[in-house]
């Protein structure tokens, strides 16, 4: 399994977000390093965003969400762009999710499980 995974959930409409392309960064220097992607699927998951037994090393990291896209292929206006959510990696190798719950209008995350 991935060390980090993400799940995209449409609250407004009840079910996962598919088809959302997003990117995972580190945080280096002043600036930050794309390390990978992809696009959500049905489920709303990017199986596979990091391979299997990578560990990263204990930094600031960003994942960013690219939602105009998603939004505007349901005919809804585009509020948010984007969505970035940096967040902490710990010593260890420990798994992280990182859940974004979106709707047209707000969007919320948690370390999930």
């Amino acid at each position: 399994m991935s060390q980090i995974t993400t799940h995209i959930l449409d609250t407004a409409r009840g079910c996962p977000a598919s088809g959302v392309e997003l990117s995972l960064y580190q945080q280096v220097d002043d600036g930050w390093k794309r390390l990978s992607g992809g696009v959500t699927n049905s489920d709303g998951r990017v199986p596979g965003l990091l391979e299997d037994g990578v560990v990263l090393a204990p930094g600031t990291y960003r994942m960013h969400f690219a939602t105009a896209e998603y939004f505007s292929n349901q005919s809804l206006e585009v509020f948010y762009p984007w969505a970035d959510v940096v967040f902490n990696l710990g010593a260890g190798g420990e798994h992280y999710h990182i859940p974004l719950l979106l709707s047209p209008y707000g969007y919320s995350t948690y370390r999930g499980s």
